[in-house]
């Protein structure tokens, strides 16, 4: 049954070797989206059959939309994915997780009732390959608060549970080869202007299994992190001057 949405949704999903999971993810996902709304796949030479899989369901499904990536890695691979996204507002995917089947609907939801909103989190369980519960609230574990300077030292955006206006792809686009992750370029970008909500409604089963391309925790040095976060802040301004400029 279609939903009363006043705003189209996109999909972007980045697979990699994910045949083992994905069917699950694409069974959650695909019976929230209206017949205007899409999930865009950018596969990273996939080697496990995943993209075989995933042209299978396209036949079954034709909002899928399938594009390949040739092995450049995950930022690259939701970067490619993010370009050919087409709808009002694009919903970032793992492919390993599961979705409740109330995510699009609740975080539109907050898109329609807050139009200064840009980007919008919502929290996270966080379970095992059994979705046996690890930790209840991603949200209370990264003590998530907003504002810029914060996430810069401590980023609290996550990718598995964001979406954004696609109006925000010509601030993001491209993303630079040298930002530590694509969830925390995008949420800094649009945190310098307030544009940032993070919602208390836990949507997403984040699946950890041992085979995650990324990490909660990260394993790097103090030094690493310093440089991350300094490089972090350096290309946010230059590409906030250079958006400037152009306008």
């Amino acid at each position: 049954m279609e939903r009363q949405r006043s705003l189209s949704v996109s999909i972007c999903m980045a697979t990699y070797n994910g045949a083992a999971f994905i069917e699950e993810q694409l069974n959650s996902i695909l019976p929230q989206l209206n017949n205007e709304d899409e999930l865009v796949v950018s596969d990273d030479a996939s080697t496990d059959g995943t993209w075989e899989l995933l042209k299978n369901r396209q036949m079954q499904d034709q909002r899928i939309k399938l594009y390949r990536n040739q092995g450049k890695g995950v930022i690259s691979n939701f970067e490619n994915a993010m370009r050919h996204c087409q709808n009002a507002v694009i919903f970032f995917s793992d492919q390993d997780d599961v979705w409740k089947e109330n995510k699009i609907d609740v975080m539109i939801h907050y898109f329609e009732k807050n139009p200064e909103a840009t980007v919008v989190v919502s929290d996270l369980i966080i379970v095992d390959n059994d979705f046996k519960i690890l930790i209840s609230s991603y949200q209370e574990m990264r003590k998530t608060k907003t504002g810029f300077w914060q996430n810069l030292l401590r980023s609290s955006y996550i990718g598995a549970g964001m979406a954004f206006r696609s109006d925000l792809k010509k601030l993001i686009l491209p993303i630079p080869d040298d930002v530590p992750m694509h969830d925390m370029w995008i949420g800094l970008l649009a945190d310098e202007n307030k544009g940032v909500m993070f919602i208390p409604e836990k949507l997403v089963y984040y699946r950890r299994h041992g085979l995650n391309a990324t990490e909660i925790n990260t394993t790097a040095s103090f030094m690493q992190q310093v440089k991350w976060r300094w490089n972090a802040w350096r290309l946010v301004r230059r590409r906030l001057k250079e958006v400037q400029k152009k306008s």
